[in-house]
């Protein structure tokens, strides 16, 4: 099966999933690669219930894992390099194209055993770090309610906010598509992000950026508000192609979002940090508009020494 399917149970089709999935034409594998859901939910089993209006989905298969590249490999964590292109955790491709499949093909251990403490969207690259155990993801709880769990991440906006450097503190909340999120949306929640600029060129800005909260497509959200919209973020604003004064145009496939750095506590209290280089497309891009090279390292200093 390589096509999405949406099937509503009639009466007459069976009362467990695995009959509903005979008459809809699946594959009982979708239901243990994850791809099948009931209603909001993701079938554990061929033998879950199923009552005729139930909306069985089953999406198409994604391409299996690749080993991660991991960057750190310890008793309590595990720190990746994910790829812009996968999920961190299974969506409804299911469970083989995520990150986190990934990391366990890498170290060897089930996926059940890790624990993402945070998460970066699809299209998003950077250090996702894993907890191993269950005394390494409370501490990383605890240090991220603290704000002991430092990110900085770095990125390409297709303009510069009106302020070098400063904070963005607008509630964001949820947009009219609930999977989109907005500033002083519905049901806002207090976000805080730190940035800075550290370069322009060619109309555009190359930024450092913090994230003192953790709410959902934060930054995007942030600098789609601030006027300084991510390249290749289509939903928060971003353009997806650009024509630079050379007249070469120029499409994107990702987000130019990169988690560079993570700074995370140990269980024995001492400073994990780990760096991931930022991604050579990125690079090239910022290149190609005439972009200074020295900007990438400046972006993983001090915000507030920072100057653009």
């Amino acid at each position: 099966m390589s096509a999405r399917i949406r099937w509503v149970v009639r009466p007459g089709d069976g009362q467990r999933l695995a009959d509903v999935l005979v008459h809809a034409g699946c594959d009982a594998l979708a239901v243990r690669e994850g791809r099948v859901f009931v209603g909001r939910r993701r079938a554990r089993s061929i033998h879950d219930a199923v009552r005729p209006g139930d909306e069985v989905f089953v999406a198409g298969p994604a391409e299996a894992a690749r080993p991660a590249t991991l960057l750190v490999v310890e008793d309590g964590l595990v720190a990746a390099d994910k790829p812009a292109g996968i999920v961190t955790i299974p969506d409804q491709g299911g469970a083989a194209c995520s990150l986190i499949a990934s990391v366990a093909l890498a170290i060897g251990a089930p996926p059940s055993t890790l624990h993402a403490t945070s998460r970066l969207d699809r299209a998003v690259s950077g250090v996702v770090i894993f907890a191993r155990t269950e005394l390494a993801a409370t501490c990383l709880r605890a240090a991220r309610e603290r704000g002991a769990y430092s990110r900085r991440y770095v990125a390409i906006a297709a303009a510069a906010p009106a302020e070098t450097r400063g904070e963005w503190a607008s509630p964001i909340g949820r947009a009219d598509d609930p999977r989109h999120r907005a500033a002083n949306g519905r049901d806002a929640v207090p976000a805080l992000s730190r940035y800075a600029v550290v370069g322009r060129a060619g109309g555009w800005a190359l930024m450092a950026l913090e994230p003192v909260t953790g709410r959902t497509h934060q930054l995007r959200v942030h600098a789609s508000h601030a006027r300084a919209p991510l390249l290749g973020d289509r939903v928060y604003g971003g353009p997806s192609r650009v024509t630079l004064p050379t007249g070469r145009v120029l499409s994107f496939d990702r987000i130019a979002l990169h988690a560079a750095r993570v700074r995370a506590p140990r269980e024995d209290g001492s400073v994990l940090e780990v760096r991931a280089p930022v991604p050579s497309e990125l690079r090239d891009l910022w290149r190609e508009a005439g972009g200074d090279d020295a900007a990438w390292d400046a972006a993983l200093g001090d915000l507030t020494a920072t100057r653009a």
